[in-house]
């Protein structure tokens, strides 16, 4: 093991400085280590911990509705598991199970949900009936209660022993750690490499991770970044021992599990003969607005106890001898949170090898994963997991200050909610808006947020005051969106996609870039219009592109408006130095409208510029053309399969050619439709999104894009990676599923799927085709498993259903009606 480094000079130079002492910042040196790289250095401005590690609650929940952070915190705790033994350090690991309390159905379909995210990712879960928590947990009363679920391998750790081991790890792997050392300032040299200046002297660097907790906004700002993330004041309670509680601890019984209440939201567990009580309340503020002043150490703030009383009564109606106990000590100290909830881990938008591993609302729960993942995306170029639900870009320049405290705040609060699959938060709402917002919410829009923007979900009809209604099952919402995908299919729908991210590429270097960072080929013809894919360096699905070609040297790319910051920061870190490739982000000038239905000809005609005759207009073209007065692009592409055409438009159009189009809409049925409909209508397309259906984790050909690849036209990110996997055989095969037998639910995302009791794979997401009248699901399965016909077996909401193979798009696979 080599000496503490702290007495030691600082080290000039390095491959990696890792900014923050916590246990997510050790976590991060450690699996650098482990990856093989040593020469990589941590500073921390105080003492390891003393920022909020030290007086977490250390609770190891891996109840997660996210796929990718699941999958980081169940490697957390199984690397917790093992690392005394790796380390000689104890950290205090007490696996004493974890028990979710349910007081209504939601709640236990909230749970089914979640188990079946859990059988994806190989961690255990059971249910339990009212007896059996009271067996488990006998201070407790089963009043209201209609269920549980239970993590048998779930518990707590001491943060500050985990921290210490991990330390202990990295420097036994050659790391060294800097404490009582703090950077006052970080600058990119001409080189790329980065320059950071601390209290003891420079460091030179590859590479730079900041995982500084509560001063993440001031460690951005060195770099002139926005960091999203501010922390909240979270308080919990300790007790003075109860004799019950003393007398287990004698008779040599096990600890009590940890129990969490959600619809009271909070925790408890047992602690030194007493109970520790974590409420979640509505109200806490956030903290540290500004970051916290430089002398900040093991810092709390002034507790407040009636802030918490609705949550105390709660867990003395469900803990009865709560009441009786002593309070020993309350905390109440800042954790770091985003507008989400998750944590952002990954690289930073704009600048080069800069990292981000903040927002670590449950930091102990994902230091082990976040610095897993972190270290192979920072030594192998990419993660392992699909990192999407805390990738750092899912945010963007709307997350300013005053936006974070409310969001920050809302999330916070909805810690223990139920977490429905279409729930939408109302937090810092409306933000960003569509010229046309009006004018839909005129017409019964109920709206959804997207990357700040406002878009109609669903259209409820005018007399029935219909607000928005969540469930894992189907919705109050159901009725209405199954008639704006019919009228879609019988007339003429119009969809608001301006929240889609567009860009301009161009320069005489723009199409040798293009084809490099994309598979396919990109449009030969002026106007031409292709789906082009950015892969990964090992085959997987990064970013999808619908590009137009505008002339010899210049494209006009469309994007998933939810991944804007990430595709174009993609791009861009890609472009080359030397001038020959220009970037423009047109999506805050540019709004789109989509016209879909087989009416839609017959609506646009008499208001357009061109013939919009099939020969004239083909599929998967454009034309710079007019819709009434307004200059518009017009493009012969849609997400949902009918005849349709996208209307891209400079922004302050958008209303004149709203109206325009909605002049006669009685004579061809021209109606709204919202995003669910659109969802809808392209699973019956079998139409792949990113993040579902195409990811890091699946290569191009197992998400059956082989079409969108030219394996001949020369070498592309990914080339060489993708065809080997091929040449070894895929793990998953991309199919398409018709679901029986389940009369008021359809798959949500993340199924098991089973044949002979056996998983074979999960579904990406899922649906009701209206248009068919069949319930479906896209999904990875063995290939074993995907031939046409197959039969197997799906799990929604904790029950088995029949599922047969389909054929791909069962809904017009010809595309007939997309060509017409």
């Amino acid at each position: 093991m080599s000496i503490t480094a702290d007495s030691q000079s600082l080290t000039a130079h390095a491959r990696v400085v890792v900014i923050g002492g916590g246990a997510v910042g050790v976590s991060t040196l450690y699996h650098l280590v482990k990856k093989g790289w040593t020469d990589v250095i941590l500073v921390e401005r105080k003492e390891l911990t003393s920022g909020s590690t030290w007086h977490a609650a250390g609770l190891l929940p891996l109840f997660n509705m996210s796929y990718s952070v699941g999958q980081l915190h169940k490697y957390s705790v199984e690397l917790y598991g093992r690392l005394q033994q790796e380390t000689g350090q104890d950290v205090g690991l007490r696996t004493v199970s974890n028990i979710r309390l349910a007081t209504n159905q939601d709640r236990m379909d909230e749970y089914h949900q979640y188990a079946g995210v859990a059988q994806t990712i190989g961690v255990d879960v059971e249910f339990l009936t009212p007896k059996e928590v009271v067996d488990i947990w006998p201070f407790a009363v089963p009043d209201g209660l209609v269920g549980a679920m239970r993590h048998s391998n779930d518990g707590y750790i001491q943060p500050a022993d985990l921290t210490q081991a991990l330390a202990v790890g990295a420097r036994a792997g050659g790391g060294k750690i800097y404490r009582n050392t703090s950077v006052i300032g970080i600058t990119q040299l001409p080189s790329g490499e980065w320059k950071v200046t601390t209290d003891r002297g420079d460091v030179v660097c590859e590479h730079v991770v900041s995982a500084t907790g509560n001063f993440a906004r001031q460690t951005g700002a060195m770099v002139g970044l926005n960091i999203p993330v501010i922390p909240v004041e979270h308080q919990y309670i300790v007790t003075e021992p109860h004799p019950e509680i003393q007398a287990r601890r004698t008779q040599g019984l096990p600890e009590l599990g940890v129990l969490r209440e959600s619809d009271g939201s909070w925790y408890m567990r047992e602690e030194a003969g007493g109970l520790i009580l974590g409420p979640y309340e509505r109200g806490a503020p956030a903290c540290y607005v500004d970051g916290p002043v430089k002398e900040s150490e093991y810092e709390l703030f002034q507790e407040d106890i009636d802030r918490l009383m609705p949550h105390i009564e709660s867990a003395i109606r469900r803990v009865p001898m709560f009441e009786e106990l002593g309070i020993k000590k309350v905390y109440n100290g800042a954790i770091a949170y985003t507008p989400d909830g998750n944590p952002i881990v990954g690289p930073a938008w704009d600048r080069k090898n800069f990292w981000l591993s903040e927002g670590h609302s449950f930091g102990i729960t994902a230091a082990g994963g976040a610095g897993w993942q972190l270290a192979n995306w920072i030594v192998e170029g990419e993660p392992t997991v699909d990192m999407l639900g805390v990738e750092p870009r899912r945010f963007g320049e709307y997350a300013t200050k005053s936006y974070l405290i409310e969001k920050n705040e809302e999330a916070y609060a909805n810690v223990f909610v139920i977490h429905y699959p279409d729930e939408e938060r109302e937090a810092a709402r409306p933000l960003r808006t569509s010229p046309c917002y009006d004018r839909m919410k005129e017409r019964g829009a109920v709206f959804g947020q997207l990357f700040g923007w406002e878009r109609p979900n669903w259209f409820a009809p005018k007399a029935s005051g219909q607000e928005d209604d969540w469930s894992f099952r189907r919705s109050k919402w159901f009725e209405h969106v199954g008639n704006e995908c019919r009228n879609v299919q019988k007339n003429v729908g119009l969809l608001d996609m301006t929240a889609f991210a567009k860009a301009r590429i161009s320069g005489p270097g723009a199409e040798k870039f293009l084809n490099y960072v994309l598979a396919n080929k990109l449009p030969k013809k002026l106007g031409r219009v292709g789906l082009l894919h950015g892969l990964t360096s090992q085959g997987g699905v990064h970013s999808e592109f619908t590009i137009q070609r505008e002339s010899v040297d210049q494209f006009y790319l469309v994007s998933a408006g939810a991944w804007q910051r990430l595709d174009h920061d993609w791009l861009k870190k890609h472009m080359p130095i030397d001038g020959s490739v220009q970037f423009e982000n047109l999506t805050n000038a540019m709004g789109v409208l989509v016209v879909a239905g087989p009416k839609a000809r017959d609506l646009l005609q008499p208001l357009c510029g061109s013939d919009l005759a099939h020969k004239e207009f083909p599929w998967l073209s454009g034309q710079e053309t007019t819709i009434g007065h307004a200059p518009v692009k017009l493009l012969r592409v849609n997400f949902v399969g009918e005849l349709g055409w996208e209307i891209h438009h400079p922004i302050e159009y958008q209303n004149h050619i709203f109206d325009a189009l909605f002049k006669n809409e009685d004579d061809f049925g021209l109606k709204p439709f919202g995003i669910r409909a659109m969802d809808s209508l392209r699973v019956e397309k079998s139409y792949r999104l990113v993040g579902t259906e195409m990811s890091i984790e699946y290569s191009a050909y197992e998400s059956a894009l082989d079409r969108f690849v030219a394996q001949d036209k020369g070498n592309f990110i990914g080339r060489e990676a993708l065809l080997a996997r091929k040449e070894r055989g895929e793990s998953n095969t991309f199919v398409t599923l018709e679901v029986t037998g389940c009369e008021d639910a359809d798959p949500l995302g993340n199924n098991p799927i089973y044949h002979d009791g056996k998983v074979v794979g999960r579904a990406t997401s899922g649906n009701y085709g209206f248009r068919l009248g069949k319930s479906l699901a896209l999904a990875m399965v063995s290939p074993d498993r995907a031939a046409l016909g197959s039969e197997l077996e799906i799990d929604i909401l904790g029950q088995r259903y029949p599922a047969i193979v389909l054929g791909e798009s069962p809904y017009d696979p010809q595309n007939n009606r997309l060509r017409s």
